[in-house]
């Protein structure tokens, strides 16, 4: 089988796992963006998923992903960055990311804002929610906290060049993802009450986009289902 064929046919498994989350959860498919989540594989790959369909792509590492962007520049594509960010990378992320999934503190927010000018360019930005209290920074993966949120979000909503888009989480490693993201849907209700524009709701991954679709997640996050397992890009 040749690789299109191979992402083909994972792609239609995939969607066809989001039609039937959604019909279980009373909601459209349309309602669902998938965003293919590509890290550690070739831009060949982002252009054979193109090819099939796939409009948002995701990246978790500055270095691979400004590399990738660049390949394939030419492609009509919305990019989305789902890692932990650093500061210091803010400059290079705002340059070729529409998308930025992992906000999760204030000094973050002048930095991007402070990029996205120079650059002029606009930014949406998802705050991340840590929804793994006992341990909200586990192995890196970031979040504030959902007491932290509006306060986040009121910066959001004041820096410039920045757009404020809704919310994002990591289900915790080794728990029921389900009250998790009933939890995210709540934050992200009542962020939506003080900002009703901030309706994106990024939840869900390979092994847990069912739970989240039902949870009503606008945007899942998936690799491992779509490319298969992490292996070293090669060109």
């Amino acid at each position: 089988m040749s690789r299109i064929q191979d992402l083909a046919a994972n792609l239609a498994a995939v969607r066809e796992r989001i039609s039937k989350a959604c019909d279980a959860a009373g909601r459209s498919p349309g309602e669902v963006t998938l965003v293919a989540v590509t890290k550690t594989f070739p831009a060949s790959d982002v252009r054979l998923l193109a090819e099939l369909g796939i409009t948002d792509v995701a990246e978790n590492r500055d270095q691979e992903a400004a590399a990738k962007t660049t390949e394939c520049r030419d492609l009509d594509l919305t990019w989305h960055f789902v890692g932990q960010l650093q500061t210091n990378k803010a400059r290079s992320v705002v340059s070729y990311a529409d998308v930025v999934h992992s906000v999760d503190r204030a000094r973050l927010v002048k930095a991007l804002s402070r990029a996205a000018v120079d650059a002029e360019r606009s930014v949406r930005c998802l705050i991340q929610v840590s929804l793994d209290e006992a341990a909200p920074d586990e192995e890196g993966r970031g979040g504030v906290h959902p007491d932290g949120v509006l306060a986040l979000a009121d910066a959001l909503d004041a820096a410039d060049a920045l757009a404020l888009g809704g919310v994002m989480a990591v289900a915790p490693l080794g728990a029921d993802p389900a009250p998790a993201f009933a939890r995210l849907a709540e934050i992200s209700h009542s962020l939506r009450a003080a900002y009703p524009a901030a309706k994106t709701v990024s939840a869900g991954m390979s092994g847990d986009m069912e739970q989240a679709i039902v949870s009503g997640a606008t945007h899942v996050r998936v690799g491992t289902a779509l490319l298969g397992g992490r292996r070293a890009i090669v060109r």
